[in-house]
């Protein structure tokens, strides 16, 4: 069997730009996957088909060399752009394998560690009282066992730091006393906070709602800074989103700087390298619960990750109705808050081109925010 093309389509997808992959062979088995919307999104499509000179006429089942063609080939560690496009072709590499062999892919990467996977999704609302309603209605409709929600308040770069804490802990009690005790929350800084005092504060007015981890209270650049805040403060810390292979969570992990690991398997360099990341957090008792914020191919090579790896914790997910679920022929199976596990071989999900054509991308970014001096908040 040999790679013979690839195709991509920038498809709009909420409110991102999203590039999906197909690769073909010469058997007539093709494999699909997604690469991670990292804002230039046009230019990762066009890394991907850098990448299609590279590949043609390899073997597809061959993904630790293809990857490392891809990654070690390239003339010097990836970033953002490179990652997600590896990520991509990987995905649908394994596809292939699971095809060929006539299994779902997680059994070609270890089994299954469980029977379902269980899920969450984040709240919308801009006022507490907006988030408390939604956060009820979400576990209602769906029956989720856990949330996530923005623990600050909109437009708190604008604001003094006491007045968004308050306002922090307005909205956060507010989503709390509507979903009660026992659901589990998560609380996401969007990595917006530059000090670790101002971390630590932060953490500490959340502290007694209990959330399941808070993510990226700080930049996550700077390891032995999340470290001296994981110590300082009594909430499990996570983060991991923007780390790219399993070198940054090496040092981050050695560090013993977070409770939870968030990589992105549409960034990380795809499934394989999930897993090694993984392993590592493993042995440095982290779990991994992996950021998902995209399209329903992610879910499905997330849905794939998690059954097959003991120390996945949950998954970031959003619901595949109307427009998601009209661009794959069937969306992962939600039941009771969790995912069931597919069971046709490969990753258990086809794109529709058709639809896919009927949204076409557009060049996206990540909206500036601005402090009232006009200088730029961090992101």
């Amino acid at each position: 069997m040999k790679i013979t093309h690839i195709e991509t389509r920038l498809t709009e997808l909420g409110h991102r730009s999203i590039p999906f992959v197909v690769v073909y062979t010469d058997e007539a088995i093709y494999g699909v996957g997604e690469a991670f919307s990292c804002g230039p999104d046009r230019a990762t499509v066009a890394a991907i088909h850098d990448f299609e000179e590279w590949l043609i006429g390899r073997d597809p089942r061959d993904i630790e060399g293809l990857y490392h063609l891809m990654y070690a080939g390239s003339r010097f560690p990836g970033g953002s752009v490179v990652n997600a496009a590896i990520s991509g072709i990987e995905h649908a590499l394994w596809d292939i394998a699971g095809k060929a062999a006539g299994l779902p892919v997680y059994r070609l990467v270890g089994g299954k560690a469980r029977e379902r996977i269980r899920v969450y999704q984040s709240v919308d609302g801009s006022t507490p009282e907006e988030a408390a309603d939604n956060a009820e209605q979400l576990i209602q409709t769906y029956a989720f066992t856990a949330l996530k929600m923005g623990p600050l308040p909109p437009d708190w770069q604008a604001m003094p730091w006491n007045q968004a804490l308050r306002e922090t802990e307005r909205r956060v009690a507010a989503v709390r006393e509507a979903v009660g005790p026992d659901v589990d929350i998560g609380l996401d800084a969007h990595a917006r906070l530059f000090e670790i005092g101002r971390a630590a504060q932060l953490c500490e007015v959340v502290a007694p709602f209990r959330p399941l981890f808070v993510e990226e209270p700080l930049r996550p650049e700077n390891y032995e800074a999340l470290a001296k805040l994981s110590q300082k403060v009594n909430v499990p810390i996570a983060t991991g989103e923007m780390l790219y292979s399993r070198h940054e969570f090496r040092e981050l992990l050695g560090h013993h700087a977070v409770d939870i690991i968030q990589p992105d398997i549409c960034l990380t360099g795809g499934l394989w390298e999930m897993k090694k990341i993984a392993a590592m957090a493993e042995v440095h008792y982290a779990s991994v619960a992996p950021h998902n914020p995209c399209g329903p191919i992610a879910t499905a090579v997330n849905v794939h990750f998690a059954a097959s790896t003991a120390n996945f914790l949950i998954l970031e997910y959003k619901v595949d109705e109307d427009q998601r679920a009209e661009i794959v022929d069937e969306p992962m199976k939600l039941v009771d808050g969790y995912l069931e596990l597919p069971q046709r071989p490969g990753l258990g999900i086809d794109l529709n081109l058709e639809a896919l054509d009927a949204y076409p991308g557009r060049s996206w970014r990540r909206p500036f925010l601005l402090r009232p001096d006009s200088s730029l908040a961090y992101q």
